[in-house]
């Protein structure tokens, strides 16, 4: 082939790619509407159940914000994004957003305006939602009071800062579709199954990710990490250790204490509160889908944890003060909240079973906030009045309550991290 033919090969290869390139990066805006119609106030409740099981609020209302009006900072291993006003506000807001234009951003991750959306916006699970869903969460949302509440800038470090390489991340990953129902499971199975791997997306915090952010195949719903919290297994809930009831399951998804398993807390207690005001058949189907999820497969032997299993009669005898100093006036035996409002006995509670001390030492550093204008537990935090030494005296004294036998090998580490990770 002559120069000129190498030339002309070339350029085609470059117009293709370029073209390729264009296809894959590229979406047009849709137009503007200037008024909606007026939406049936039947259709705005059951949007506004839609959103609430959506966990809307948790991440587009930053503390002592506006509801709905976005500004919550969202932390991931690229930089930190900023969640959006989804008010009805005209100019800050999704509030010339069509039908449309909804639509598109939940199940392709695709603004109005045509820029592509970070996938902390879980659109590769809202894309599961139904037609119908969809409509009356649109509808609930521009029903609500616009507040005008500009966009903060992201801090993305290079290269996610440039907005179109999502769609190769789209390529890879955005493949789930709404799935049909399995007609040898009941209804409610189906149902919670729907919301589960839908509105709720679960798996985007119980599951491990990739290097690329996305969850690994064929590990979901099998564990994850959440702003320095654990986001357990919900595999095997059914015949762990400690099996969790679906009773037990249902209290524990809707804010309350449940019975031998505790409480919400960290990332999960606003989940919580958000699933307390949706119907409660809802809240038993997520149960009953949960609790199938590896059912039949049988508990594996847990070895000890390393290290010695040898009490320190010093060390122990420091826990016990510390622990009737800062945590038996509710969760000692004879407490009163033990029976005013079911204060669990920590011996009893997930954390302190897990193999992992980071979720009861978070708990205790953190504590339990009540968000404005909600009731239920409440938990003071202590990281400013617990220094590492007694955090590591408290805990291996519980600790030695519950687990005798596996004490927590990881109980130094965690404490210096946690702190570190606070600073």
């Amino acid at each position: 082939m002559n120069k000129k033919g190498l030339w002309l090969g070339g350029l085609t290869l470059v117009a293709c790619g370029t073209a390729i390139a264009v296809a894959l990066m590229w979406r047009p805006s849709l137009a503007p509407v200037k008024q909606h119609a007026l939406q049936e106030s039947e259709q705005i409740k059951r949007g506004a159940l839609v959103v609430e099981t959506g966990d809307c609020a948790v991440c587009h209302t930053r503390p002592g914000g506006e509801y709905l009006a976005g500004g919550l900072p969202l932390v991931t291993p690229f930089g930190t994004l900023y969640s959006t006003n989804i008010t009805p506000d005209d100019h800050t807001g999704i509030g010339e957003w069509s039908l449309e234009a909804f639509e598109r951003a939940m199940r392709h991750g695709i603004s109005r305006e045509g820029h592509f959306l970070y996938p902390a916006f879980p659109y590769a699970h809202y894309r599961r939602m139904s037609e119908g869903d969809l409509k009356d969460a649109y509808a609930y949302l521009m029903s609500g009071q616009p507040v005008d509440s500009p966009a903060m800038s992201n801090q993305m470090n290079f290269p996610m800062n440039i907005r179109p390489l999502v769609s190769f991340w789209n390529l890879l990953f955005l493949h789930g579709e709404q799935q049909q129902s399995e007609p040898q499971q009941t209804a409610q199975w189906n149902r919670g199954r729907y919301l589960v791997e839908g509105a709720g997306h679960c798996a985007g915090c119980h599951s491990p990710l990739n290097l690329l952010g996305a969850e690994k195949s064929g590990q979901s719903l099998s564990g994850g990490m959440v702003d320095g919290w654990e986001a357990p297994s919900l595999i095997g809930l059914a015949n762990a250790r400690k099996p969790w009831s679906s009773e037990q399951l249902v209290d524990y998804l809707r804010g309350d204490v449940a019975a031998s398993h505790g409480a919400a807390a960290g990332p999960m207690r606003p989940v919580s509160l958000s699933l307390a005001k949706v119907p409660v058949s809802d809240v038993e189907a997520i149960a009953e889908y949960l609790l199938s999820l590896g059912s039949n497969k049988p508990v594996e032997p847990r070895s000890p944890a390393p290290g010695s299993t040898t009490v320190d009669p010093t060390a122990q005898n420091e826990g016990a003060e510390l622990f009737q100093a800062s945590c038996a006036g509710c969760h000692g035996s004879g407490a009163p909240m033990r029976l005013i409002d079911s204060r669990p006995d920590l011996a009893d509670t997930s954390a302190m079973r897990s193999a992992s001390s980071r979720n009861f030492i978070k708990t205790v550093l953190d504590g339990i906030a009540i968000p404005p204008g909600s009731s239920g537990l409440g938990m003071p935090a202590f990281a400013a009045t617990l220094n590492g030494s007694q955090l590591t005296v408290l805990a291996t004294y519980l600790r030695a309550s519950a687990q005798p036998d596996h004490p927590w090998a990881d109980l130094s580490e965690t404490i210096e991290d946690l702190r570190e990770d606070a600073k």
